[in-house]
C-alpha cells in the first residue's frame, strides 16, 4: 500500500469533494457495521514501505474516537481537515507521508472497538479509508475509551520503513475527549484480532511499546461535555505528559497534526546531520 500521490487540487475539484462539502455525516459515512476491509481480525501487519514513487516514506497513524460525542471529527476531516493536514506536511518538505486511519471505540461495550485501514498516500485512497469507518456512536458509562488499542496495533501489527531504514520513528495521534481505559485483557485482544500478543495489557505498557516505533501524541478535544472536564485532562497528563495536546475545537486538529509532524521531522533531520558531522570529526 502507499502508492499514488496526494493532490489537494485534484481532490478539491473531484466529485467526492463536492459531495463531502454538502452532505450530512450519515450520507458520507454509510457503514452501519464494521466493514470487512477494516475488520482487524486476522490482520498480521500493515506496512508503510519505501518505493521508487515514495523513497522516504513517513508513517502516520491517525486514530479517531468514533464513540457518540466524537463522530464530528471524522466528518470535519473528510470535509476539510485532511487536505489541510496533507498540504501542510508536504509543503514543509516531507514529500512521502503515508497515513493510516484507525477507528477506536470501547472494548467493554462496543461491537467494533477497533477498525483498521491501510497506509496510503493518494487523496482518493485516503478518502476511501476515512469514509469506510463505521461511526458506531457507542461508548458506555464506564470511565474511558479504548485508545490503547491504537498503541497495541501500532506496536505489534505495523512495519514501517522510516524506522527500519532510516531510524526515524513514525507518528501516532489518538484523538478523543475521554480518558483511556486502564487495561485490556488477553481474551478481548483475541476476540478482536483473532491472533497476536496474548496477554493482559496495562495501557501504560502498551504506550511504552508503541513509542519504540512511533512518536505518540494524544489530542484532547475540549469542546465536548466530557472534554471540558479538568479531571480528564489531568488523567492524560499523567499518562502521556508533554505529548498531550489540547484542542479547544475539532477544527484545530488539522493544524496540530501538521505542525507536530513538520517540527518533529525537521528536528530529527537536524539531529541526524549533526551526528553525522561529529562522526566525520572523530
Amino acid at each position: 500500500m502507499g502508492g499514488g500521490t496526494y493532490s489537494s487540487v485534484s481532490r478539491m475539484h473531484s466529485i467526492r469533494a463536492a459531495m463531502y462539502a454538502t452532505s450530512s455525516p450519515t450520507a458520507i459515512f454509510m457503514e452501519r457495521s464494521i466493514n470487512n476491509a477494516m475488520n482487524p481480525c486476522g490482520v498480521q501487519i500493515r506496512e508503510s514501505r519505501d518505493s521508487s514513487e515514495h523513497p522516504e516514506s513517513l508513517a502516520i497513524i491517525i486514530a479517531l474516537d468514533v464513540t457518540g460525542s466524537m463522530g464530528s471529527v471524522p466528518h470535519y476531516l473528510v470535509k476539510e481537515g485532511l487536505p489541510a493536514i496533507m498540504d501542510a506536511i508536504i509543503n514543509s518538505g516531507i514529500k512521502d507521508p503515508q497515513v493510516l486511519f484507525l477507528g477506536i471505540g470501547d472494548h467493554e461495550c462496543d461491537h467494533a472497538p477497533l477498525q483498521v485501514g491501510q497506509f496510503e498516500s493518494s487523496d482518493e485512497l485516503l478518502d476511501k479509508w476515512l469514509t469506510t469507518i463505521f461511526l458506531e456512536g457507542g461508548g458506555g458509562s464506564n470511565y474511558g475509551e479504548s485508545y490503547m488499542l491504537a498503541w497495541y496495533f501500532a506496536a505489534y501489527h505495523t512495519d514501517i520503513d522510516c524506522l527500519n531504514k532510516r531510524g526515524q520513528k513514525g507518528f501516532l495521534f489518538t484523538i478523543g475527549d475521554e480518558p483511556v481505559l486502564k487495561s485490556i485483557p488477553k481474551v478481548v485482544i483475541k476476540s478482536i484480532m483473532g491472533d497476536g500478543q496474548y496477554e493482559d495489557f496495562d495501557s501504560s505498557k502498551l504506550l511504552e511499546k508503541a513509542m519504540e516505533k512511533y512518536n505518540c501524541f494524544h489530542i484532547h478535544i475540549r469542546e465536548t461535555g466530557s472534554g471540558s472536564r479538568q479531571s480528564v485532562i489531568d488523567h492524560w497528563k499523567q499518562i502521556i505528559q508533554d505529548n498531550l495536546i489540547i484542542a479547544n475545537r475539532r477544527q484545530d486538529v488539522a493544524s496540530i497534526i501538521s505542525e507536530v509532524v513538520s517540527k518533529r521531522k525537521t528536528k530529527a533531520a537536524t539531529n541526524q546531520k549533526e551526528a553525522a558531522k561529529e562522526d566525520m570529526m572523530l
